[in-house]
């Protein structure tokens, strides 16, 4: 199995996972040129995408949805909060309701929702399995929930949210009921709160770590890398390899070990 981040940040977000012929988009919040251009430079295949699984209706996860579902004649997947909450395609018989913890086969690979605490309709993240590895791919979420801790416990692959430096945040220029939402319960997981998420309930067999929805304004992936190692050095079994996605160019295609 291969994932990458082609996007994320709040302008956009989008990751690929494949394994063999059989790959699965989660979100599509850039156009598909960009998704296309960026998947070329890497030398991908945009015709293994089988589906597209979008996590909720915010526009920087859905906007290239529509085009690129119709484009290559594929479904896309969602809650029935987020489908009812956003516009996610003009043929509607492209849409697929699932449930927030349902798991949908996609050839080789099994792609599970599981709930988190975001402002938004019904949101979910994924996971996606293949044989015996797991990729979790867990942003937009106020705090750790459990379903976010079981998921971090058992992937050997983990894209996670590290938006907000609380400091940066605090002293930013933000509005102060913005700054509010983004502290909260249903705003956006804090570059300590990602290092504490995977220092209590990382295991080893977790391998990578990427680091993903940096805030542009409150954060930087200097501070984001810095905080996250700074507390999961305290596990001396903590070997993952550590790295930053980027809202402008994808991350390389990484092999899941």
């Amino acid at each position: 199995m291969k994932a990458m981040a082609l996007s994320s940040g709040s302008s956009g977000n989008s990751f690929y996972v494949e394994k063999g012929e059989d790959a699965v988009l989660i979100d599509a919040g850039i156009s598909t040129k960009k998704i296309l251009a960026r998947m070329d430079a890497l030398g991908l295949d945009a015709e293994k995408i089988k589906a597209i699984f979008i996590t909720h209706e915010h526009a920087d996860h859905i906007k290239g949805a529509d085009v690129f579902a119709r484009r290559f004649n594929i479904p896309i997947f969602a809650t029935k909060g987020t489908i009812n909450g956003g516009f996610l395609c003009s043929d509607e018989a492209l849409i697929n309701s699932i449930k927030s913890d349902e798991t949908i086969g996609i050839g080789k690979l099994n792609v599970e929702a599981f709930l988190k605490s975001h402002k938004a309709a019904e949101p979910v993240s994924y996971s996606i399995r293949s044989a015996n590895k797991k990729v979790s791919i867990i942003t937009d979420l106020g705090f750790a929930c459990k379903g976010v801790n079981d998921a971090i416990a058992d992937s050997n692959f983990l894209f996670l949210e590290s938006n907000h430096d609380i400091e940066m945040l605090e002293n930013g220029h933000y509005p102060y009921f913005l700054k509010n939402w983004i502290k909260s319960d249903s705003g956006h997981l804090s570059n300590r709160q990602a290092g504490l998420a995977v220092l209590e309930y990382g295991s080893g067999k977790l391998k990578n770590v990427v680091l993903s929805h940096l805030s542009e304004k409150n954060n930087c992936p200097k501070l984001a890398l810095k905080t996250f190692k700074k507390l999961t050095k305290e596990r001396m079994d903590f070997k993952a390899k550590v790295s930053v996605s980027l809202r402008s160019e994808p991350t390389e295609l990484f092999k899941v070990l």
